[in-house]
């Protein structure tokens, strides 16, 4: 069986860590584990010493019910702050590609916290399954995106935003939708 590389993953495991300036990250500017604890609330000593405790295996296919568990304390840290019409950024994926947040997951966390919350994605600049909006249509369906509405926030155009005081650059460039949302909620996938 010949299986094809996966070009953009192949091409970001290259030049992602190596770029002086990152202007194509695909997540959120990462935080360090100490801000993590400071945002969870965790005490950080006893979260060291449990894991030290730990067995070294594959773990739960379906990932952690203490992981899960602590993103919801995360969330509930900071969802009083969400409202009005909020938008859902998250990484929908290529055609059946890895390092997807499980559609399922984020569909219980809609219907649990957020049921009136639209997803927001972007058209790809590179060529690919994602670089026009019928391509990213027919990829969300393959991926599983199909329980709520999907913005595709470029499929119209983009509009400039000022960056006040910005060290590299002075406005940047969104898809035309996403002003229109109050509040932005972003699930990052990580590797």
């Amino acid at each position: 069986m010949e299986i094809k590389p996966f070009a953009v993953e192949a091409w970001m495991n290259k030049y992602e860590e190596g770029a002086q300036y990152n202007i194509a990250e695909t997540c959120v500017d990462s935080v360090s584990v100490d801000e993590l604890f400071e945002i969870a609330g965790e005490d950080r000593q006893k979260f060291l010493d449990d894991f030290c405790k730990r067995r070294l295996t594959y773990g739960s296919i379906e990932g952690a019910p203490a992981f899960k568990e602590g993103i919801c304390k995360v969330y509930e840290r900071v969802n009083a702050a969400i409202c009005g019409k909020v938008a859902i950024k998250l990484h929908t994926g290529e055609p059946h590609g890895p390092n997807i947040i499980p559609s399922a997951w984020v569909k219980a966390f809609m219907a649990s916290e957020l049921p009136d919350a639209t997803i927001v994605e972007t058209n790809t600049f590179y060529e690919g399954d994602r670089d026009t909006t019928e391509k990213h249509r027919q990829t969300l369906k393959v991926n599983g995106w199909t329980f709520c509405p999907v913005d595709i926030t470029d499929a119209d155009g983009t509009v400039d935003l000022p960056v006040r005081g910005g060290k590299w650059f002075d406005h940047m460039t969104v898809g035309e939708t996403l002003p229109a949302y109050d509040s932005l909620v972003v699930l990052t996938h990580f590797k």
